[in-house]
């Protein structure tokens, strides 16, 4: 079956609800979902990028394409300004980005900032009103109206002026049909191409006894196959490709834009951190 990968940051200020929303949404979680870092449960903020999916049927509007499924791969990004390099890292393989904001508190400052790494590096963004459940149902519809017409006078100056705005909340699971909805709504073929030299960005890599090192990440450029001889250019080594997998399911070639973990004969993964491949 063809499956469509179609990644979104989850960006936002740091407490506004993204690693709860990405919980909430996901069904499968990769090797570095949900704040697993020990640092991120002591401080109770998202320190590295986090990935999870969950998987739908095609919408409507690509029901001519090749696809069958769609997936959509969850990038949790930090909200923590001094993790602005990690964020812009997860920003290159972003195709929309979810703005996260926090109803009570509305634009901080690293929402603004998160506004401005979507300008540089997407063309679609939906924005989440999160956390609606610690309103007042009576004073909800009312909260919500303000907030929405004060986001669309921010949005007038950036390239989002007609970005979506979806109310829900990520703990109580309140509207997070429409949002799921609205998603599938905007979800496009991004170009990707699987020529050019293959160029692979890691963020995690672990060894399995016997069967030798995996790298997970993300391939930004090319494609590979299972026996594909890659370069680990910071070890200056080549290894041979055993294995892939695309969130526990077995594959035997992925392209550019897909989530994967590559299994290769075996190096010390203490030696490799994260970079490209």
């Amino acid at each position: 079956m063809s499956i469509l990968n179609f990644n979104v940051g989850v960006l936002g200020h740091v407490d506004s609800g993204k690693t709860s929303l990405a919980k909430a949404l996901s069904t499968v979680a990769s090797t570095n979902a949900f704040d697993k870092n020990p640092q991120s449960q002591e401080r109770g903020i998202t320190l590295d990028l986090g990935f999870s999916s969950f998987t739908m049927d095609i919408p409507e509007h690509l029901m001519n394409s090749n696809y069958k499924q769609l997936q959509i791969t969850l990038v949790d990004c930090p909200g923590h300004a001094s993790l602005i390099r990690t964020i812009i890292g997860g920003a290159q393989i972003i195709d929309l980005m979810l703005l996260v904001i926090d109803i009570t508190k509305g634009i901080q400052t690293q929402t603004a900032e998160c506004l401005v790494i979507g300008e540089i590096t997407c063309d679609k963004m939906l924005v989440v009103l999160n956390k609606i459940d610690l309103i007042e149902e009576t004073q909800r519809q009312s909260t919500i109206e303000k907030m929405t017409k004060r986001l669309r006078k921010t949005f007038e100056f950036t390239k989002f002026p007609q970005a979506p705005i979806i109310s829900c909340s990520a703990s109580s699971s309140l509207n997070l049909n429409e949002l799921i909805s609205t998603l599938q709504q905007h979800v496009y073929i991004p170009q990707r191409s699987p020529n050019g030299p293959f160029i692979f960005s890691v963020d995690h890599c672990f060894s399995i006894r016997g069967q030798g090192t995996v790298m997970t990440g993300t391939i930004l450029s090319g494609s590979v196959r299972i026996n594909d001889s890659i370069e680990i250019a910071a070890l200056k080594e080549v290894r041979k490709v055993k294995s892939m997998q695309m969130f526990h399911k077995p594959i035997d070639r992925a392209i550019q834009g897909d989530r994967i973990g590559i299994c290769v004969t075996q190096f010390d993964p203490d030696k490799l951190e994260r970079g490209l491949v």
